[in-house]
């Protein structure tokens, strides 16, 4: 959307009170997040109000909630002008230019970008995020996410390649390949041979000349990882040896309620070969607790397995019911809310007592580190984070300089000595420079044009 507003030749303004246009992308995922989209939605109408120091004309509401409820949402929201679907992307300028509501919002989400599609680098750009498919057609009970996305639909690989390149090619060290359902990329495609695993191949290669140091897997499906995609990941010096593969529970009843599609044996052989056919390989996971059905002996189980799995980065979410979905009907299953938090909570404590314990063998080895920027912990100068920590989702580490280092910049790669660790994050000191950072210095604002 940034992109496609950036050639439209509009500018973009650093804080809601100066914008003309304000644009709100929501999320309709759980509860939270719809309370949180409303919230904002609210704020930024207060800008179209006389004597609130705004110059708001004009307020467009897009994404998943509009798409999930927007005659709802226009009935209770006279302060916005038009509301887009979540795959109504395209649409955005019209939006913006055009008068009164759209009620036309797509009931089935059909778009899809390409490497043709303007693109507009909003945070670092020596770490972005590809997404190489949209929508999801597996049938998990808890889940919303198919109705709100549509079906899977996967991007041409040649496409991908297209902005990988150029991404690269802008200064991006860090790519972070994320879809709905990663593992299944390339099924609706009617080209044989097109996989995630062909996929990688392609971009950690040869065949993509200048590509990224990292190209990193995010949401893998734990059903759909054939030994040829293991295989990419462990031998394509590229790809980075992480996964995020969200396995939400062990217990066999609530992966049957769940709809999951698998029984708890799936996620023990999965770790079990990940971590043979992966030497080194980071593991990310997620899982739900408090899931209609989950009882005490269940959660226990849960418990278990993630303590004998040793995980290396766990998110642990609570039930969030949601209308439309099949595990809103369970009724007389419901797990309180405050037992589904203390759940959640005593999961927590012991990924972090887990998590410490392997930190500690970190201490006085060696590690590459891609530099973020500027610490925000003042007796460290610079934070980053290693092949085994995603940005945001992760821990960091927090960098001193060795004597001799230079000052460094956001998309610099270092080797660092670790010195110290807490829960999730390390403390090191860079004792070289593997890389400069290949951004250009100037504006963070970065357009990628790819044809």
């Amino acid at each position: 959307m940034l992109g496609l507003v950036d050639r439209r030749g509009l500018r973009i303004v650093p804080s809601p009170d100066e914008a003309e246009v304000i644009v709100v992308n929501t999320c309709g995922f759980i509860g939270e997040a719809k309370e949180e989209s409303i919230d904002t939605i609210l704020e930024m109408g207060r800008y179209k109000e006389p004597g609130s120091g705004g110059r708001c004309e004009r307020l467009v509401v897009t994404g998943c909630l509009s798409q999930r409820y927007a005659g709802e949402l226009e009935k209770e929201l006279p302060e916005v002008d038009a509301f887009l679907g979540s795959g109504e992307v395209d649409r955005i300028v019209a939006a913006i230019d055009g008068g009164g509501h759209l009620h036309d919002v797509a009931p089935v989400p059909s778009y899809l970008y390409d490497h043709t599609t303007p693109r507009l680098a909003s945070s670092a750009r020596h770490s972005v995020y590809v997404k190489i498919a949209e929508g999801c057609d597996r049938p998990c009970a808890f889940c919303i996410i198919p109705k709100l996305r549509g079906p899977q639909r996967s991007r041409r690989p040649e496409s991908v390649a297209a902005e990988v390149r150029a991404l690269a090619a802008a200064g991006a060290v860090e790519v972070n390949l994320v879809a709905q359902d990663l593992t299944t990329y390339g099924t609706d495609l009617s080209d044989p041979g097109v996989d995630l695993a062909a996929l990688l191949r392609r971009l950690g290669g040869g065949t993509l000349d200048g590509g990224p140091r990292w190209i990193r897997l995010h949401y893998a499906y734990p059903t759909a990882m054939p030994d040829t995609l293991l295989a990419a990941i462990a031998e394509e010096p590229r790809v980075a040896k992480y996964v995020d593969v969200p396995l939400q529970h062990i217990d066999d009843g609530v992966l049957k309620a769940m709809r999951r599609g698998y029984v708890g044996k799936t996620p023990r052989e999965l770790v079990d070969r990940l971590r043979r056919r992966i030497p080194g390989v980071t593991l990310r996971t997620t899982f739900i607790v408090g899931h209609p059905g989950e009882t005490d002996a269940a959660f226990d189980r849960l418990l278990a397995f993630v303590e004998e799995s040793e995980f290396d980065r766990v998110g642990v979410f609570t039930y969030s019911k949601e209308e439309g979905t099949h595990s809103a009907t369970l009724e007389g299953q419901e797990v309180p809310a405050r037992v589904a938090e203390e759940r959640r909570r005593t999961l927590m404590r012991l990924q972090r007592r887990l998590v410490k314990r392997r930190a500690k063998a970190l201490v006085g080895t060696e590690l590459e580190v891609l530099v973020d920027g500027p610490s925000d912990e003042s007796e460290y100068l610079y934070e980053g984070r290693h092949e085994g920590q995603a940005p945001e989702v992760d821990g960091k580490v927090f960098l001193s300089l060795a004597d001799g280092v230079p000052p460094l910049r956001p998309g610099d790669r270092v080797r660092a000595r670790i010195d110290a660790t807490a829960d999730y994050d390390l403390a090191a000191t860079a004792v070289s420079v593997l890389s400069k950072s290949p951004v250009p210095p100037g504006p963070t604002r970065l357009p990628v044009l790819s044809a």
